[in-house]
């Protein structure tokens, strides 16, 4: 069992290395396609913004799957566990970098200069925010659990419903006229916020119950038996999507629109659910994968900013999307994202190169 508990599980890291891959290509192509081919009466824009749509609940449940499955891996009490640490020193990373990459002023000590505008773009939640505050989120439903001795599925699933269903009622709040507006923005879209709380850590903490499912019985990814109840699952939960959405349209009245309704929710829960199905089932049939996938997963937090740098710069340099803001056709917007990919992946394959020159080499008495 010792040994399980050190296993990567290959389907996770496929996953974040789709998610983040997803991610590249889909802030790639939006900062630089042109408007007028900004429409939906194209297939192929149609299409990329609907697979858009699921790129970040991709991305946040394999950050919740990850982090909860090497949590619980470690089957110890909360306060020996050492991925408590890790955990919470994941959690400031994440922060930190997520405000650098929106620092609002070359000048680290002067904000003078520093207009309203920037200050809305310098609080404004974003992805990396958002995993942070999700991981640290598991780690307190996680100490809860296991001091009111609570069952941790339903604790992360509670957890995840209340964020969800909570929306309905945060979103509507002008939390500006009651909080600073670097707390606000936690609360709500209203400032700009592309990943505030509510909805999105749900999508966090729903990746805890299948991590904590992984940790608690290992070797289980192994077997296909285990991948088609992960298809029954998301194939229900769009049967789900779609019972709320005939509710929706035809008893309360709700418009169809592609925002975080309950029916949005259930769909992308749906959608995340049966690509990790089919990831897995992808993962058993391979047997091996090709290295740099596995990395590029390993990876996420620094493809992830580099490609935010190289696209819209920071306080410090310019970004390329400053030069050719939303001016380019579709082909050379697919090109350029296509070029990032690479780029990014070679990227990932210099780091592994570089990490041995980096490691201390081990003493005699140590090999």
């Amino acid at each position: 069992m010792a040994k399980q508990t050190r296993e990567r599980i290959i389907f996770i890291d496929l996953m974040r290395a789709f998610a983040v891959i997803m991610m590249v290509q889909g802030h790639t192509i939006d900062a630089f396609l042109a408007d007028e081919y900004r429409t939906y009466d194209s297939l192929i824009y149609g299409f990329w913004v609907t697979i858009r749509g699921f790129t970040a609940p991709i991305f946040m449940v394999s950050s919740g799957v990850a982090f909860t499955y090497l949590f619980r891996s470690a089957h110890l009490p909360f306060n020996e566990n050492p991925r408590v640490k890790k955990g919470v020193f994941r959690f400031i990373v994440l922060m930190l970098t997520a405000y650098l990459l929106r620092f609002p002023t070359y000048r680290m000590v002067d904000f003078s200069q520093v207009t309203h505008e920037q200050w809305l773009t310098f609080f404004t939640i974003d992805a990396l925010h958002l995993i942070g505050i999700g991981i640290l989120f598991i780690l307190i439903f996680s100490y809860i659990a296991e001091k009111l001795k609570l069952n941790e599925y339903l604790v992360y699933s509670l957890a995840a419903a209340f964020f969800f269903m909570i929306w309905n009622v945060t979103e509507y709040i002008n939390w500006a006229n009651y909080l600073p507006i670097p707390f606000a923005a936690y609360f709500y879209a209203g400032t700009g916020s592309l990943f505030p709380l509510f909805p999105w850590t749900g999508y966090v903490l729903a990746g805890a119950i299948l991590g904590t499912y992984l940790a608690k019985n290992p070797g289980v990814y192994a077997s296909k038996k285990f991948s088609y109840k992960l298809g029954g699952v998301g194939l229900g939960l769009l049967v789900a999507a779609l019972a709320v959405s005939l509710i929706q349209s035809n008893f309360i009245g709700y418009k169809y629109f592609i925002t975080d309704n309950s029916f949005v929710i259930l769909l992308r829960l749906g959608v995340v659910t049966l690509l990790n199905s089919l990831m897995s089932v992808l993962a058993i049939s391979l047997k091996r994968i090709p290295l740099i996938v596995q990395e590029v997963g390993r990876y996420t937090l620094v493809v992830y900013a580099v490609h935010v740098i190289i696209l819209y710069g920071s306080a410090w340099i310019p970004g390329f999307a400053m030069f050719w803001p939303k001016s380019l056709n579709l082909s050379y917007s697919l090109l350029a994202a296509l070029v990032m990919i690479i780029l990014m992946i070679y990227m990932v394959h210099v780091i592994q190169k570089l990490k041995p020159v980096f490691k201390k080499k081990p003493l005699p008495s140590q090999v």
